[in-house]
């Protein structure tokens, strides 16, 4: 429950959050929302879902609030393993408290089995192990189709520094294993997933999001899609299989 600038959440506590200000930026599946607090941003999940860089748009009910818990709980579990994000609180059922962050336009890409863009890039066939995960990294721009990059195009454009692309790679691949060991407890295969960063105050933090829309997840046994493919390849049941995913690492989405 809201009220105020006060959060109720389900155990009763009251949080504390800055007041919601004007709108900053819309992307294709969240909106971020100014604050009273400078250092400080609402990350609105909307139902809107969307593929193949915003070719495919579709509204899908209640996929917002599945996606703002699912994040809260990562973003909280890998808090608890010391990956440092920019998540603060989950404020209502949609939206979420972060701290602002300088983005760097990157977007870091870890791959346990072959799947997606990098299948047709080598022609491999999907479903192959990938030992060791392999890392890559793609410059955020919709326009350009995310084109993949590397750390000379990070430094030589001012993406980012030195620093950063270590610390980029370092944190990614730490996520990997905080994150395949969790999704492995619950019979799922964590298949490959995207993670960006940004910094405040000079340090370096998890940014946006970390759901079934930004990565691949699969049932251990059978290997059913239950991510974001299933709206791309039109496999259907998308919001059901997110939920399944949720239910399965002990998300509770009542």
């Amino acid at each position: 429950n809201c009220s105020g600038n006060h959060f109720t959440n389900k155990s009763g506590v009251i949080l504390d959050m800055s007041e919601k200000k004007e709108i900053l930026t819309t992307g294709k599946a969240k909106s971020l929302y100014t604050t009273s607090d400078p250092s400080k941003l609402i990350m609105e999940y909307r139902d809107d879902t969307s593929a193949f860089d915003g070719k495919k748009i579709e509204k899908l009910a209640g996929k917002g609030t599945v996606n703002n818990r699912f994040n809260a709980f990562i973003m909280e579990h890998l808090e608890s393993e010391g990956v440092k994000t920019h998540f603060i609180s989950q404020i209502s059922d949609i939206e979420s408290e972060v701290k602002k962050l300088e983005m760097l336009p990157i977007e870091c890409v870890v791959r346990n089995i072959a799947a997606g863009s990098i299948c047709k890039r080598l022609g491999l066939e999907e479903g192959i192990d990938i030992e060791p995960p392999t890392f890559e990294f793609f410059y955020k721009d919709d326009d350009l189709g995310d084109p993949m990059i590397n750390e000379y195009h990070i430094n030589s454009f001012g993406w980012g520094t030195e620093k950063d692309v270590e610390e980029m790679k370092i944190l990614t691949l730490k996520v990997n294993k905080i994150l395949s060991k969790l999704f492995l407890q619950a019979d799922l295969i964590l298949v490959d997933f995207k993670l960006e960063f940004g910094r405040q105050d000079g340090v370096m933090y998890l940014g946006d999001e970390m759901t079934p829309d930004g990565c691949r997840v699969w049932d251990k046994e059978t290997r059913k899609k239950l991510d974001k493919d299933r709206f791309r390849q039109g496999l259907g049941d998308v919001i059901e299989s997110y939920q399944e995913i949720a239910s399965r690492i002990g998300i509770d989405l009542e």
